[in-house]
């Protein structure tokens, strides 16, 4: 994946600050977040957080047995996903690989990851304090209900850390709402008036965009 990560950094402030409708926290399904191998497991949802709250490290998950975890991060609409928003532990509790498995219904457990090809592999910069974001192949997320996290590979080996998880990206339902509307053809092109036609050139040109 050619983009830099740092490079879209500096454009956080700028781009989430406020309410940003890109920032999809407000359609996560925070109350069914949960993950595999953290001290205490209901610390997974404590890293969704609102953009406001993503400096605080008072809350954070960290895994228990290894440098593995695993977060089921489900989402109330379909979404696509345009990038994700990180802010890892620091030093050896640094993770420095993420794979990303879409639309399992349930959590990618540990043994379904090592068979399973996720949609995404990244590798995590080490050394950032703050959040970075991660742009991700928008075509192989263009309609996700779900998301498992699987993050490893820390830099001291024991142990993983994450302060905050966030996603940026827009909704599908709606959009297929209003496609549903505008793809209705006229009985007869030729003869529809202009307003017609116009709405079914604008449906034609949306439902074929990718």
């Amino acid at each position: 994946m050619s983009s830099n990560p740092s490079d879209s950094q500096n454009s956080l402030a700028s781009d989430l600050a406020g309410t940003d409708i890109s920032n999809l926290f407000r359609v996560i399904d925070r109350d069914n977040v949960h993950g595999l191998n953290l001290t205490v497991p209901e610390d997974a949802k404590e890293v969704i957080k609102p953009w406001d709250e993503r400096d605080d490290t008072t809350k954070f998950l960290e895994s228990i047995v290894d440098d593995q975890l695993i977060i089921h991060v489900p989402f109330i609409e379909n979404v696509r996903i345009k990038s994700i928003l990180l802010k890892l532990g620091r030093g050896e509790m640094t993770p420095r690989h993420l794979k990303i498995y879409a639309n399992h219904s349930t959590i990618v457990d540990f043994s379904e990851a090592e068979s399973t090809k996720p949609q995404l592999n990244i590798s995590l910069l080490e050394g950032e304090t703050g959040v970075v974001e991660y742009p991700v192949r928008v075509a192989s997320f263009t309609s996700v209900h779900s998301l498992s996290l699987f993050f490893g590979d820390s830099v001291g080996g024991e142990g993983s850390r994450i302060y905050y998880i966030g996603f940026k990206g827009d909704l599908r339902s709606t959009k297929r709402e209003v496609n549903s509307k505008l793809e209705v053809p006229a009985p007869n092109a030729a003869d529809a008036p202009l307003s017609d036609k116009v709405t079914h050139k604008v449906g034609g040109q949306q439902t074929t965009a990718r």
